[in-house]
């Protein structure tokens, strides 16, 4: 008989950590969140707490992404490196030496489009190398992942510019409608009511390896802010700007990218799941915004 899964998620109060505890706890009856206090790189404290909740499964959605954005990264780097790398990775290894599964939400924004992979083109696969080191978060999370990935119960989803129904501060479509300006270039895009299922359902599975975690295709700034003036707020007016101009207004290059899917595809299907395509996605995460 299967024992009954038993979940710990890392990231108290952070936006997906919540998300996940809600979706897990109406499907499992024990589920915990480490609390605040115990840094990931606290390597007694890590050890503790895998010993004290005795989970089958580590749910890892803490690390610094930065405030307001990850420009604050540029002047924070010795914090990042703390908890991106060494905080991240000591989860990892504390989670491998107790026999625990761990899933870290990671990011797809280490690439941007190249020759190989331009606008409208082939998207990177999972076992493309990174390319974008414009950003010091984005050179954490892509040294991260290249370390983590040899330990054998390791999952790692690469997310990208999350959408969430509710949107949140840290939700996509919510941050460009606060911009004055935005650039116009196809993106993958992680809308989270689509996707969170799948995540648990390869958790569980105790599925290991790297997952590039969007929705399938890309959209644009333009056409989500498109969507959002139908469907929100008829009212709604912006500005576009260039990847040339952008650089002028912020400290970190951004990664403009899309991400090949076909893994994540395949695998939901054996779920039983049909993972929308971006453009569908967020409309309809739209569309339940508005009823919310």
């Amino acid at each position: 008989m299967t024992p009954q899964p038993k979940i710990l998620i890392w990231g108290k109060g952070g936006w997906i950590a919540t998300h996940l505890k809600q979706l897990l706890e109406r499907q499992i009856p024990e589920v915990e969140v480490a609390e605040t206090a115990i840094r990931m790189e606290n390597r007694e404290a890590v050890l503790a707490e895998l010993d004290r909740v005795k989970p089958t499964h580590v749910l890892n959605c803490a690390g610094k992404t930065g405030r307001p954005n990850v420009d604050w990264c540029e002047s924070n780097k010795e914090a990042v490196i703390r908890s991106n790398v060494v905080g991240a990775l000591n989860l990892t290894d504390c989670c491998y030496l107790r026999g625990v599964h761990v899933t870290h939400f990671a990011t797809g924004c280490i690439y941007t489009y190249d020759e190989a992979h331009p606008i409208g083109g082939p998207g990177f696969k999972e076992t493309d190398k990174p390319n974008f080191a414009g950003s010091f978060y984005s050179r954490t999370k892509g040294h991260f992942e290249q370390l983590a990935s040899v330990y054998p119960s390791t999952l790692i989803l690469r997310l990208r510019l999350p959408i969430s129904d509710d949107l949140h501060p840290r939700c996509l479509i919510t941050k460009i409608t606060a911009y004055e300006r935005v650039i116009n270039i196809p993106n993958s895009v992680t809308v989270l009511h689509d996707l969170l299922p799948v995540a648990v359902r390869l958790a569980l599975g105790s599925e290991t390896g790297i997952y590039n975690f969007t929705s399938p295709g890309a959209v644009s700034h333009n056409e989500i802010l498109e969507m959002y003036r139908e469907i929100i707020d008829p009212a709604f007016r912006w500005e576009n700007f260039t990847v040339e101009q952008m650089r002028h207004v912020v400290v970190a290059e951004r990664s403009n990218c899309a991400l090949d899917v076909s893994k994540l595809e395949a695998k939901a299907r054996e779920f039983g799941i049909e993972i929308s395509n971006a453009r569908e996605a967020v409309r309809r995460s739209l569309e339940r915004s508005k009823g919310l």
